[in-house]
């Protein structure tokens, strides 16, 4: 009989398992979301870790990688087409890029207006250029401005031209911009009449009972309230203008082997030709960390000037 004055031994507590309903629930969700960080690994962030990486070998793509330390980077830098791929990314970036944002909140301020009958589908018709296929854009253009185009008989109206408009520096340069307007102006247009339609009416109403014009209204309630969309815009356009590359590419046919024309040369078609025309993949990747440099640096200077601008310290 057992002895009433000794209390008997607790039970065993079983061990937690690892593997609890809540971990489980969270390696399930890490599963789920996994692929696209698997996929950003391979395919985004290792290219770039890679390019830096490469900058510094000299490499034909078959053979094998011999060290040159910084030598790529001086052989871009001293080369003239570089400096004219640079000079010429930056003149047809800001031709197509200031005009087009221009036309884009012209677009916009139209479209918001109640003046303007069937938005939604002048708002498709808009945003068409942007999903068109841009090889298909270029080559209508390239018709356009072919020798005996309409480009040449509308600048023949007014007493100018003929222009051959693929090999001339300027009519080059003014070809491809046109193209980047005509494709981006309704992307931004949408963008900005997104803004537009977030500013409150009341405001609006307001100024006009104390007197306010339209040009009062657009400049002192309609800029500073559509500013951060400005500031997007601008920084999106700038950063796409450095990567131009389809546009001048095949509007000047350069799809051949033979040596790209240095009156529509980019940044992005020079590393493209040193890469996949003369196997310097060394100096292709040098040119893309430069270009990397160059993009963060305009950008950053795009930024403070747009806040400055706005009058933001």
């Amino acid at each position: 009989m057992m002895n009433a004055g000794v209390s008997a031994s607790p039970a065993a507590v079983p061990a937690r398992p690892w593997l609890t309903e809540r971990r489980r629930s969270r390696i399930a969700a890490y599963l789920f979301i996994s692929p696209f960080f698997i996929l950003f690994a391979v395919f985004g962030v290792y290219p770039i870790f890679f390019t830096f990486y490469l900058s510094m070998y000299k490499w034909n793509g078959l053979g094998d990688m011999k060290f040159v330390g910084l030598k790529n980077f001086e052989l871009v830098l001293t080369d003239p087409t570089f400096w004219t791929s640079f000079f010429n990314t930056f003149l047809m970036g800001g031709m197509g890029t200031i005009p087009q944002l221009i036309l884009a909140l012209i677009l916009a301020v139209a479209l918001n207006s109640a003046f303007i009958r069937g938005t939604k589908f002048l708002r498709a018709v808009y945003f068409l250029p942007n999903i068109t296929s841009i090889v298909a854009v270029t080559i209508i253009f390239s018709g356009i401005f072919a020798n005996k185009g309409i480009a040449n008989y509308v600048v023949s109206l007014v007493g100018l031209g003929p222009y051959a408009w693929t090999v001339q520096y300027w009519p080059v340069k003014i070809a491809v911009a046109i193209m980047v307007i005509w494709r981006w102006t309704g992307y931004n247009a949408i963008i900005f009449l997104a803004g537009l339609q977030s500013i409150p009416g009341d405001l609006y109403e307001a100024a006009r009972i104390d007197g306010a014009n339209r040009r009062q209204l657009f400049l002192h309630i309609t800029v500073p309230l559509l500013k951060p969309f400005i500031l997007f815009t601008t920084l999106i356009s700038t950063i796409g203008s450095m990567q131009l590359f389809t546009e001048p590419y095949v509007f000047l046919s350069q799809g051949g082997t033979g040596s790209t024309r240095e009156e529509g040369v980019t940044m992005v078609i020079y590393l493209y030709s040193e890469a996949f025309k003369n196997s310097f993949f060394g100096t292709a990747a040098a040119t893309a960390v430069i270009l990397f440099v160059f993009t963060i640096m305009f950008s950053l200077l795009n930024t403070w000037v747009s806040r400055r601008m706005g009058g933001e310290a």
